[in-house]
């Protein structure tokens, strides 16, 4: 995580330690949100935020704790590296459509001239783009963005 989505992050965590200890000392409403929170917090961590990228030969497999997701080596048409800067001329106009703020962001990006990218990133730079022949782009977050985008791009060969 980038270093701002790590303080997001644990600003985020700390909402439902506060309200419960609020609900101990005396405001018993606030053990609700807290339970919600935890709830929420729970689906965004089991099934919006992905754990691993894996390269295999013919095919990009995504994991996330509850399930996974094999997008064909044969449906990749570009994959590259871009930054947040380069994100705006490429994408013009986005709003994210998922989860955010928690781990980083996850769902659908909607862009102004992209239409709707499925989105799953967890810092604002060395991203990954990945263009399918036929269906939505992906933008994500692997650990090492060079180290992907070179084992992605080899195995299509």
């Amino acid at each position: 995580m980038c270093m701002m989505i790590r303080t997001i992050t644990l600003v985020v965590l700390a909402l439902p330690v506060l309200f419960a200890l609020s609900a101990v000392f005396g405001r018993a409403l606030l053990i609700a949100p807290a339970i919600l929170l935890v709830a929420l917090y729970s689906w965004v961590w089991l099934r919006f935020r992905p754990t691993q990228f894996v390269v295999h030969q013919d095919v990009l497999e995504v994991i996330w704790p509850l399930k996974r997701r094999r997008i064909s080596r044969d449906s990749i048409s570009v994959v590259r590296i871009v930054n947040g800067r380069d994100l705006k001329p490429q994408a013009g106009w986005a709003v994210r459509v998922g989860a955010g703020g928690l781990w980083g962001g996850f769902g659908w990006l909607w862009t102004q001239r992209r239409g709707i990218v499925q989105m799953y990133i967890s810092r604002i730079n060395g991203l990954v783009w990945i263009d399918l022949t036929a269906g939505r782009p992906w933008l994500i977050s692997p650990e090492r963005p060079e180290e992907f985008v070179q084992a992605l791009s080899s195995s299509q060969s």
